[in-house]
């Protein structure tokens, strides 16, 4: 039977891939006492980048945040596999999203509220996180966006 988290992941249509196989030399996810630190995470979906370019360079914000959206659909896949139980979810404590961008783009935050919106609507008052968003030249397969993120577990 599905925990209250997946029930609200349901309700609104969303449904958790498979969690992507790392492409380099790190781990998906790492576990410390009560914190899970989930690697950073491409807007995947079927196994291919569904988001590519650049803010500002021909990504509207729109669709920036809906990259951001997917980054954390994706982050939520580790998460569930490193926790067993979405419901072991005690606090998001933080995301840091990398937006891939023109370099006179100035409007990373607007993208990154794509990540953190859903956080807060999956997760209540617990999805409230600290942040930090950045620009960046170029992001792994030309994504869009890339967000990593912090979680406490019971």
């Amino acid at each position: 039977m599905a925990g209250k988290i997946e029930a609200k992941l349901a309700a609104l249509g969303i449904v958790l891939p498979t969690p992507a196989a790392p492409i380099a030399n790190y781990i998906p996810f790492n576990i410390s006492g009560k914190l899970v630190v989930v690697s950073g995470q491409v807007p995947v979906r079927d196994g291919k980048i569904a988001y590519t370019g650049k803010l500002g360079a021909g990504v509207s914000i729109e669709v920036g945040r809906e990259a951001a959206r997917l980054c954390f659909i994706n982050l939520l896949a580790q998460l569930k596999a490193a926790a067993g139980d979405l419901d072991n979810v005690t606090r998001v404590v933080r995301l840091g999203g990398f937006i891939a961008a023109a370099a006179d783009f100035t409007q990373h935050a607007l993208v990154m509220n794509g990540a953190s919106d859903l956080a807060v609507e999956v997760f209540g008052d617990v999805g409230r996180h600290a942040r930090t968003t950045i620009g960046v030249p170029s992001l792994p397969g030309d994504a869009a966006v890339e967000v990593e993120g912090m979680f406490e577990i019971a």
